[in-house]
């Protein structure tokens, strides 16, 4: 049974998970998670994400501060996604098994990263080929580490942490290229 997971925030601590199946049945159900307080030194809330952090620029992650990680958490996830993409959402970065820290540094590999929209094993940064496009940068605090290999793509992340996130947060910044 294929099966794609969305997670999106409903209101304060508590997220949605939508499981679509491929027979178009919808489950939908109200798990409580612990919030993680994410910000970025380079861009806040809805702002503008710097040309340096794009493909306009040296295409390298921004930094990110990660507050209110739970003690029992032993591994984060950092999923980046552009929802706004014309062929729906469109993965720039996944990275799991990355070690407990309140900072993660600009331009660097902090765990294991699968394949994103791009068949990178890596970030890609902010490209969009037209308009104004916001991008998600979801992290997650695990109960455990995910064992997967290189291949990974996000719907299968999502699969593999479902039942080990102990709190999430999200920190979305925009792009417009010039002249899109």
């Amino acid at each position: 049974m294929n099966r794609m997971i969305r997670m999106r925030p409903v209101h304060y601590k508590t997220l949605t998970m939508s499981t679509t199946l491929t027979r178009s049945t919808a489950l939908t159900r109200a798990i409580d998670y612990r919030l993680l307080t994410i910000s970025s030194p380079a861009f806040s809330d809805g702002s503008r994400i710097p040309n340096k952090y794009t493909c306009d620029g040296e295409n390298i992650n921004p930094p990110l501060h990660i507050q209110d990680i739970p003690t029992e958490a032993t591994s984060l996830a950092i999923i980046v996604d552009d929802p706004d993409a014309p062929i729906g959402t469109w993965s720039h970065w996944l990275t799991w098994n990355i070690p407990i820290t309140h900072t993660v540094r600009e331009n660097h590999q902090h765990g294991e990263e699968g394949l994103n929209d791009f068949l990178e094993n890596r970030y890609d940064g902010p490209c969009p080929h037209a308009g104004l496009h916001h991008y998600h940068f979801k992290v997650y605090a695990l109960d455990a580490q995910m064992i997967l290999p290189g291949r990974t793509r996000q719907r299968d992340l999502e699969k593999a942490m479902a039942g080990h996130i102990l709190a999430y947060g999200e920190l979305i910044g925009t792009y417009k290229r010039k002249g899109s």
